[in-house]
């Protein structure tokens, strides 16, 4: 059963690895927040598949709810930041000029 809790923990890591890709290479600030958020809650699942792997989960559940909470918070105040100062570019469509005779 272990191999099956550490087999998860890899697969874990790799999902990790793969959304590191879009936060450093994001083509937006949100793709990037985004990319963050998710690692923040793969790394929770993997606090808690440590904590079955160490027969210890319930002082893995505090430390992974401790950082959930704290991934919220982050990804809450980066968003409000960066749409308050309007530093993040969306794609919009463009807007044609009036040509005036």
């Amino acid at each position: 059963m272990d191999s099956l809790f550490l087999g998860a923990g890899i697969v874990l890591l790799i999902l990790m690895l793969i959304s590191l890709i879009r936060v450093v290479g994001g083509p937006t600030v949100l793709d990037r927040i985004l990319g963050g958020n998710v690692i923040g809650t793969h790394t929770t699942v993997l606090l808690l598949l440590i904590g079955v792997l160490f027969d210890n989960v319930s002082m893995f559940v505090d430390i992974a709810l401790a950082y959930a909470l704290l991934n919220f918070i982050a990804t809450l105040g980066a968003t409000k930041f960066f749409m308050h100062h309007k530093s993040v570019h969306l794609e919009k469509e463009p807007v044609e000029k009036e040509v005036r005779p």
